[in-house]
């Protein structure tokens, strides 16, 4: 799964994301926490950022505590998983960011993980997006991260990794002009792990309340 990530803005993230016209401000978080407010993009000719609450709502649900259920929707079943599949057709956005936290599981008790990619500071996350509304018409915009199952890098430290995309796969995957299931899904695969990098950090970052750069130093478990 994907229960944490950091986000770290850099002067370029309109080129590197191709969006026009930004009017929100991004400002860096070190210890993204489901239900957390975070910047997503979205193709709407040209590309936007819009700000979304983590944790997908679907459209049609009837109580919004769902989301704490749909921080993650799995590669493998999010065509046909009913709180996925028609955003995974529809509503697919990118979730930029700078790294993401795996713990692992050791007889010292679970150990936190950084992991990142060697050569470049932002990358995006595979999101979905929906659209609910509540009682009083008001709207909220959720998203949701998917998952793969994990490369080399990551098996060790967890059974899953997010899914980060390709920088040539980003235009197609928020393209709402495609819509071949196969092609789309083809786009869903563990990232090459000699492109990554993982390293232990504090367990600090176990609580949502810390979020200072400090949590991305390396610590030593030995």
């Amino acid at each position: 799964m994907c229960g944490r990530y950091g986000f770290v803005p850099d002067t370029n993230f309109d080129e590197r994301f191709q969006v026009e016209h930004r009017q929100e401000t991004l400002l860096p978080s070190y210890n993204v926490a489901p239900g957390a407010t975070m910047p997503v993009v979205v193709r709407n000719s040209p590309n936007r950022v819009e700000l979304m609450k983590w944790g997908l709502i679907p459209f049609w649900a009837k109580d919004p505590k769902i989301s704490y259920k749909t921080i993650n929707a799995r590669a493998e079943t999010v065509a046909t998983t009913p709180a996925f599949r028609e955003a995974f057709k529809r509503r697919r956005c990118l979730v930029p960011a700078s790294g993401f936290y795996e713990w692992q599981k050791t007889e010292r008790g679970k150990i936190p993980y950084f992991i990142h990619l060697k050569d470049t500071e932002l990358f995006a996350f595979a999101g979905l997006y929906d659209v609910w509304k509540d009682a009083e018409g008001q709207e909220l915009r959720t998203y949701t991260i998917l998952t793969t199952t994990p490369n080399a890098l990551m098996q060790p430290i967890h059974n899953r990794m997010p899914v980060i995309l390709q920088p040539d796969d980003e235009g197609t995957w928020i393209d709402p002009g495609v819509n071949d299931p196969v092609s789309l899904l083809s786009l869903l695969k563990p990232f090459p792990a000699e492109l990554m990098e993982a390293y232990t950090v504090s367990r600090a970052v176990n609580s949502p309340a810390n979020d200072s750069n400090e949590l991305l130093s390396p610590v030593d478990y030995e």
